[in-house]
């Protein structure tokens, strides 16, 4: 039978990864931190994935296994049996995850010159490939043949998948919510093997296309919805909540469209602005599904990240600043970000907003140097304006955080 190991067994992992790996023939084998989480994947060998939409579906998914991430002979043993691999263990996991890697390929080159791994990157992040490539040739030595041995793919993870409450938790520890969408787009020229034969994958030649369509538009729109949504409505829970409101809806697809714009500019071959009009209008309709009850807290959390200089943010700002296109709405978006204090259904604000909110001044122009990156010399435009979006956000709504 065919084998997948995939590093994350958390929301996208079982929700996404797993789930159209096992339907598509494959035994999945999980690798994850969570010893409970292992133990039970190993006692009961499968999992429900309940597709959240205006009909419930639940998906079984079967034929899995896990491994706890310490069992590090083992995991090198089950990657050395197969020619396929996963990443979806969030970002900050990823120095753990890649010496393991680098091992098993390693180990691979020297026992089986000519099978090469493919390794999904399911993981956020802009050219994730690159990353990979210099630290496997940071951990193995430039002359290792990293770029024979192992396939980078990249990927473009649209599926929406809501944290899970304790009481849901309760009922069953395996069970994980997800909306319907289920394509996973990939980089068509990172594998060197066989591209699986499943009709959920959505190859592409322009990954990087791709990659940034889901930053700019995707994930730009989710915080726009959040940062706006939360100053004019601090008391909603769930994004379906925001977005009900006219306002808050329009002023979110204007800036998603804003952001189309500059996309546009960037990739003229591989987008139409008719085609980014409708999955701009599309994604805020999956915004607004109800069943998924997604949360405007996941939603805007970790700012550090989101409000940072290479993410769905700024990112596209940059891009304007150097096509000489419009950037105004996204900025001010961003600036609604600084405002942003959602705390989870237990009273808690996220782990890595607990640093953000020590270290957080009602100076804006630190704020906007310091998270955001911008030089206070060369782009002192960006400041001056967030600085009037902060007055505007103050006279406006008043928030208990005022920003100057």
């Amino acid at each position: 039978m065919r084998k997948i190991v995939i590093f994350g067994a958390g929301r996208i992992g079982r929700s996404f990864i797993g789930q159209i790996f096992s339907r598509g023939g494959y035994e999945v084998v999980f690798i994850d931190i969570n010893k409970k989480l292992t133990n039970l994947l190993n006692k009961h060998n499968s999992y429900k994935v309940i597709i959240k939409g205006k009909k419930e579906e639940i998906l079984t998914i079967k034929n899995v296994r896990a491994i706890h991430f310490n069992d590090k002979q083992l995991i090198i043993k089950e990657i050395l049996s197969t020619t396929i691999l996963a990443v979806s263990a969030g970002q900050a996991a990823l120095p753990a995850i890649l010496p393991y890697i680098a091992e098993s390929l390693n180990t691979r080159y020297k026992t089986a010159p000519d099978s090469a791994l493919d390794i999904i990157i399911a993981e956020n992040m802009r050219n994730g490939a690159g990353y990979f490539r210099d630290e496997l040739h940071r951990i193995l030595g430039k002359n290792f043949p990293a770029d024979r041995m192992a396939g980078l793919i990249e990927t473009s993870i649209g599926k929406m998948v809501p944290f899970m409450t304790g009481e849901d938790l309760r009922k069953d520890p395996l069970q994980i919510f997800a909306e319907s969408y289920n394509t996973l787009i990939l980089d068509k020229k990172g594998f060197r093997n066989p591209i699986p034969d499943l009709s959920w994958l959505s190859p592409k030649d322009n990954m990087k296309a791709w990659v940034d369509r889901k930053s700019f538009i995707h994930n730009l729109g989710h915080a726009a919805s959040a940062y706006t949504g939360f100053v004019k409505h601090p008391g909603k829970t769930y994004l379906f909540e925001i977005l009900e409101d006219q306002y808050i809806r329009n002023l979110v697809r204007s800036t998603m469209l804003e952001s189309a714009e500059i996309l546009l500019r960037l990739y003229p071959a591989e987008f139409s602005m008719t085609e980014l009009e409708e999955h701009t209008d599309d994604l805020i309709h999956r915004f607004r599904n109800r069943a998924l009850k997604d949360t405007v807290f996941r939603v805007g959390c970790d700012l550090t990240r989101k409000l940072g200089p290479d993410d769905r943010m700024v990112s596209p700002i940059r891009e304007a600043l150097h096509l000489c296109l419009p950037y105004e709405k996204i900025l001010f978006a961003l600036v609604y970000g600084f405002y942003f204090r959602k705390k989870d259904h237990e009273g808690k604000y996220h782990p890595a907003d607990e640093s953000f909110y020590k270290y957080f001044t009602p100076d804006i122009e630190k704020l906007i140097t310091e998270i955001c990156k911008f030089d206070p010399e060369n782009e002192k435009p960006i400041i001056l304006k967030a600085k009037e979006y902060c007055k505007e956000i103050n006279r406006r709504y008043q928030p208990e955080i005022l920003i100057y």
